[in-house]
């Protein structure tokens, strides 16, 4: 699977079709996930993430729905079972960094900035400021 933050948050299969994620709670929790793709998140840090200074009441319980959910969601769009990890630390996105748009637009840049050559710079910088999508 790809994931995409750049933008609106997106999951696709290998083929290209996306993913039908759910609302803004679960696309929040993808996004907060990918941005550390392959590491695992604290509980603490996801909620403060979807839910800022002041979590609701039962904030821990409605993450371990959320995550329910968006495995749910991505299982039915292909994913493999256990994408989403759990661990005593918090939670996992199982992917190599490689398969979010970030992590490769950071990748693209700092190699454009180590070549020397301005053709393969402008290539490089091309193919990072592609993968940003929308406004």
């Amino acid at each position: 699977m790809q994931f995409a933050i750049l933008g609106p948050v997106e999951a696709h299969r290998p083929d290209g079709t996306p993913v039908a994620l759910g609302g803004p709670q679960l696309r929040g929790l993808l996004a907060l996930l990918a941005l550390d793709a392959g590491r695992v998140v604290s509980a603490g840090r996801l909620i403060d993430g979807l839910h800022g200074e002041h979590p609701p009441e039962g904030a821990a319980e409605a993450l371990q729905s959320q995550v329910s959910r968006l495995r749910r969601r991505l299982r039915d769009g292909g994913a493999p079972d256990g994408l989403v990890e759990f661990t005593p630390a918090g939670y996992r996105l199982a992917v190599d960094p490689a398969a979010v748009d970030v992590h490769r637009f950071e990748r693209l840049t700092a190699q454009a900035r180590e070549t020397a050559d301005p053709a393969v710079q402008l290539e490089l910088f091309t193919e990072a400021l592609a993968l940003w999508r929308g406004a």
